[in-house]
């Protein structure tokens, strides 16, 4: 059974680094979201919607049924694929349920990459690698997972991070978790990093989870940089899930529950096995957006 990991924002494979050496799995698959440490095709549709068809995409490619795992944006992408093409997943694993519940509000940081003008200026400092590096390790992040991380930073992700979270405005979210249910369709954990401020009040991922029928992983007074910095928990937690589901028959090529959007998006393949990364090329910044 091939394990899936799918990352999120402003991240690359890097930060699965540590729970990956951990979990001492071969038949292990890191995909790297458009824009996020991998290339960003010109016309890529940049929104959730988008995202969700380009993780279709690659599982269609790959010899199913798959657990997948997600964090951060990786973990929204893991439950819309949960939800639209359960046919794909023996299970799914995310620590963003919180914010497909119909309360949630979107963190500053995020509120500030939705304003037009204030987003450019922030993002214009990921060409600080040092400034960002320490934004990192001071947010829980191990030194040597940030600068490998920061290395994978170029403008494509700025821009890619400018239009997922203005595409991603609530009602959008919202919106979205209206089928949170489907997600039923398949065993799911959610992640609960209860030292996490981003993903939604403690009470809006727990309501979400038993909505999408997950059981829940609680990591008391663990952040948002879980895997990273929390290796062995993390891989203790996920090892015991999919114990869990040793008893369960998944039928490959089970029906779908589609929606109409979801469609397999072409292009360039960003799926690696595992195996120790290469640091990137340094790309060129642009100038600090006016106004």
């Amino acid at each position: 059974m091939t394990a899936v990991f799918v990352h999120g924002n402003p991240m690359t494979a890097a930060v699965w680094e540590g729970l990956l050496a951990e979990l001492g799995r071969e038949d292990v698959v890191c995909l790297s979201p458009p824009g996020f440490g991998a290339p960003l095709p010109g016309g890529f549709d940049v929104t959730p919607e988008g995202y969700r068809d380009w993780l279709v995409g690659e599982l269609e490619r790959l010899d199913g049924p798959v657990d997948l795992v997600g964090h951060d944006w990786g973990g929204a992408h893991v439950v819309r694929v949960a939800m639209d093409r359960p046919d794909l997943l023996r299970s799914w694993v995310s620590d963003t349920l919180g914010v497909f519940h119909p309360d949630y509000v979107w963190h500053d940081l995020a509120v500030t990459w939705q304003t037009p003008g204030a987003g450019e200026r922030q993002l214009a400092g990921l060409a600080d690698r040092p400034a960002w590096t320490a934004r990192l390790t001071g947010r829980g992040m191990p030194l040597a997972v940030a600068e490998r991380i920061v290395d994978g930073y170029d403008p494509a992700m700025a821009h890619a991070i400018l239009a997922l979270y203005r595409a991603a405005a609530q009602p959008a979210m919202a919106r979205a978790g209206r089928d949170l249910e489907r997600a039923a369709a398949r065993p799911g954990l959610a992640v609960v990093a209860t030292g996490d401020p981003v993903g939604g009040t403690i009470a809006q991922r727990r309501e979400s989870a038993a909505r999408a029928g997950a059981q829940l992983g609680v990591l008391e007074g663990l952040g948002h940089w879980w895997p990273a910095r929390y290796p062995v928990r993390a891989a203790q937690l996920l090892g015991r899930f999919w114990a869990s589901l040793d008893g369960l028959t998944t039928t490959v090529g089970a029906p779908a529950v589609r929606s109409r959007s979801v469609r397999a998006v072409p292009g360039g393949s960003s799926t690696a096995r595992w195996r120790p990364p290469v640091r990137s090329a340094r790309t060129p910044w642009p100038g600090r957006a006016a106004g």
